[in-house]
């Protein structure tokens, strides 16, 4: 089962539904899994691999069929459907349920609930709902920061200026997500989403300053809720025996949630405009992403012109 879930009554919230029926434990009704379920198939009896943890939908297709037959059958399809442990039958369309399903609803203290929404449209944003509150996810230590639209995740050592290094970001017009907790999640295979604890959200601390809310001094467009990570940055102290990337011909990644992500490492020094660098971080990896690598143009170009005195000179 999945350690995450999401209370029934928030989804009843959050997509305006209708209780048409409230089973004994509605309020303490969890949902476990981002699946949903159509089941036209169990109305007819078949039932491997059906998962009661899903919430089922009812939608027009169903409903056309379950009125083609008799009440008798349909009585029987509700009550195979109804009799497993599910979280809730959402109706959809604003169609009004049969008698014979919420006869089956009493019988076994279900939750039946309606949608004014098409089937595809409701489905189509619950699933992304629960994709978002049931997706992995972990806590780090770091600053997250969205500049020319992409997520940077600021790491390294209390101390070496990531709040910092984001407050003059955020004065170049570029947005704070979180400071000092960066909560992440895996919303797809190969997509993280990282955002504020709310206790701390739009909130950074300043060494020899205290905590400021950013969305009071700078507006609100100098933050956002949460933002994709496309990049992880660690901030360490300059080392001169430490031999640094000077071409970025290394493409090295960071695992976290199984997702790999770009890294790179910048040292820090007086004198050193890391806004600046962050910038152009930024910008060089979204260049990456749409499959331009400068360091690998320079290299070929290069060797290119190695070649051509090599031929000259033979």
């Amino acid at each position: 089962m999945n350690p995450y879930h999401v209370e029934l009554t928030k989804l009843v919230k959050e997509f305006e539904l209708t209780p048409l029926r409230k089973a004994a434990g509605y309020e303490q009704t969890l949902v476990h899994t981002a699946d949903v379920n159509r089941p036209g198939l169990q109305l007819i009896g078949f039932f491997d691999y059906f998962d009661p943890q899903r919430v089922q939908i009812l939608g027009k297709v169903e409903n056309t069929y379950l009125a083609g037959i008799s009440s008798q059958e349909r009585r029987r399809s509700f009550e195979q459907l109804l009799s497993q442990d599910i979280p809730a039958l959402v109706i959809t369309r604003g169609m009004a349920p049969f008698p014979e399903c919420m006869e089956m609803a009493d019988k076994y203290d279900r939750t039946i609930l309606q949608s004014q929404e098409t089937t595809t449209n409701f489905m189509g944003a619950l699933i992304v709902a629960l994709r978002s509150y049931l997706s992995p996810r972990i806590t780090r230590h770091g600053v997250l920061v969205e500049i020319y639209g992409e997520g940077v995740f600021l790491t390294g050592d209390s101390g070496v200026g990531k709040s910092e290094t984001a407050i003059e970001l955020i004065k170049r017009g570029h947005r704070l997500i979180a400071d000092d907790a960066v909560e992440i999640k895996r919303v797809a295979s190969h997509q993280l989403v990282g955002s504020a604890p709310e206790l701390i959200r739009h909130y950074m601390e300043l060494r020899g300053i205290g905590v400021v809310d950013i969305r009071r001094l700078f507006g609100v467009g100098a933050v956002k809720d949460e933002a994709n990570i496309d990049l992880v940055v660690k901030l360490e102290p300059w080392q001169d025996t430490q031999v640094y990337d000077r071409l970025g011909l290394e493409e090295p990644t960071i695992n976290i949630l199984d997702v790999n992500l770009p890294i790179v490492t910048i040292p820090v020094k007086p004198g050193r405009n890391l806004a600046v660098i962050l910038e152009v971080a930024a910008m060089n990896n979204r260049h990456k992403k749409m499959g331009y690598n400068a360091a690998k143009s320079f290299a070929e170009q290069v060797d290119k012109h190695l070649d051509e005195q090599q031929a000259l000179n033979g």
